[in-house]
């Protein structure tokens, strides 16, 4: 491997490709330290209690909802956004006819993603800078909307590096800013279960038993991540002018979990909108909403499994369309051994996928929730790096690292999976 990785390196464009992608990560580590002007941080990290909303948010953001800095809504506005985006396209015709144009069609979708994501930005900024009103120095309208303006550039800019990253950098750059935000956070985590065991409050059994269940789930992880059924298919020969085309068999690689780490992100990003904005009230529907609906409460807790099994199948179903296969497959003088092409094909690999997405869509669910299960049998509290940091860590991992495989198979070199 670490061959490979020095013949990454000795190809100019992926190296100037990493370097690109290291250095939005640097500027983006740098921006979560600038404060937002006019915040008394020091209320704000009061608010961040053991177990709290606060700090699963600010584990994803990477430190900077804690310092409260310009990126302290980290780029929630932005998935919500996309989520937004994706429902309007399935039930307007307009939009799915949009999606449908290719290139062209789905940039101006995205260009409405963008627009809808300074929206939310504003309105989540908006929120917060009245919520958080006890923190303000000088409360007034010009200092609510400096902090509003400042937070929702933040997230802008936050977007437009996640946008170049994926453009001129590896992997998705979405994926790799909350990937990158995760990972900040580890030297802090792990400090907290050092001061845990030399203080007396967990045990030496407790911190292997946590370095077990961590390899466990890191192996799961990758082995549902990796795996998939594969559809044989046979191309029939073609005759053009004297040379022979198809005549060989291949197969359509159906993964277990089709949409990787997305609906764990969508549905984290769902729940902690309501929450977040109830946390900045002190009323009472907004007490009802922190109670019922607060971290890791049983309502939360199983909401989040739920919306994470329905973003599985909501994503997978947007991105792999059974229809558009068969037709392809078609095209090009394809068949599935023993079905006909067209449509046949198509409902033949839409069975596939619903029974290959259920497993999968269990898995992340029961991932995602395993810190509430840990906490009870290590006795650590406050995991905030749990299940579903470790879907998103290992997932994007898994993603990026393909990614960097395909520019070395395309230049004739071996990747890392012999």
């Amino acid at each position: 491997m670490l061959e490979n990785l020095r013949r990454a390196w000795k190809v100019g464009d992926l190296r100037a490709r990493i370097l690109f992608t290291a250095g939005m990560l640097v500027i983006f580590r740098v921006g979560a330290h600038v404060p937002v002007p006019g915040i008394d941080s020091k209320i704000i990290q009061e608010m961040f209690k053991e177990g709290s909303l606060f700090g699963l948010l600010d584990l994803f953001s990477g430190g900077a909802l804690k310092a409260f800095s310009i990126f302290a809504m980290s780029i929630t506005p932005y998935i919500n956004s996309s989520i937004i985006m994706q429902l309007l396209t399935m039930v307007i015709p307009k939009l799915e006819q949009m999606q449908k144009e290719g290139d062209e069609g789905r940039r101006k979708i995205q260009q409405y993603v963008r627009y809808g994501t300074v929206v939310l930005a504003l309105i989540q900024a908006i929120g917060m800078s009245i919520g958080l009103r006890t923190a303000v120095i000088r409360p007034g309208f010009w200092s609510y909307l400096v902090i509003s303006v400042s937070l929702t550039a933040g997230t802008a800019f936050l977007m437009w590096l996640g946008e170049m990253i994926t453009d001129r950098g590896i992997g998705n750059g979405i994926s790799l800013l909350i990937f990158a935000g995760i990972v900040s956070r580890l030297p802090s985590g792990a400090g907290n279960i050092y001061q845990y065991l030399v203080g007396g409050r967990i045990s030496f059994f407790n911190l292997l038993l946590l370095l077990a269940i961590g390899v466990l789930v890191i192996a799961a992880v990758v082995l549902v991540q990796e795996g998939q059924r594969k559809i044989p298919v046979q191309y029939a020969k073609r005759v053009v002018g004297r040379k022979i085309y198809g005549g060989q068999s291949s197969f359509i690689p159906m993964k277990v979990n089709q949409a990787g780490v997305i609906p764990v992100i969508f549905a984290a990003s769902v729940l902690a909108f309501p929450v977040t904005v109830a946390s900045f009230f002190h009323t009472g529907w907004a007490a009802t909403i922190e109670r019922y609906f607060g971290f890791r409460t049983p309502l939360y807790t199983i909401l989040y499994a739920l919306l994470i099994v329905f973003f599985t199948y909501f994503y997978t179903a947007v991105t792999f369309n059974p229809m558009d296969v068969a037709n392809n497959i078609k095209k090009y003088g394809g068949f599935i051994p023993g079905l006909r092409p067209g449509r046949p094909t198509a409902e033949h690999l839409g069975r596939i996928l619903e029974r290959i997405t259920l497993p999968g869509a269990i898995f992340l669910a029961l991932i995602a929730v395993l810190p509430n299960f840990v906490m009870i049998v290590t006795d650590i509290p406050g995991l905030y790096f749990g299940g579903t940091a470790l879907l998103i860590v290992v997932g994007v991992a898994l993603e990026t690292m393909k990614q960097i495989e395909a520019h070395l198979l395309m230049r004739h070199y071996q990747g890392f999976v012999k």
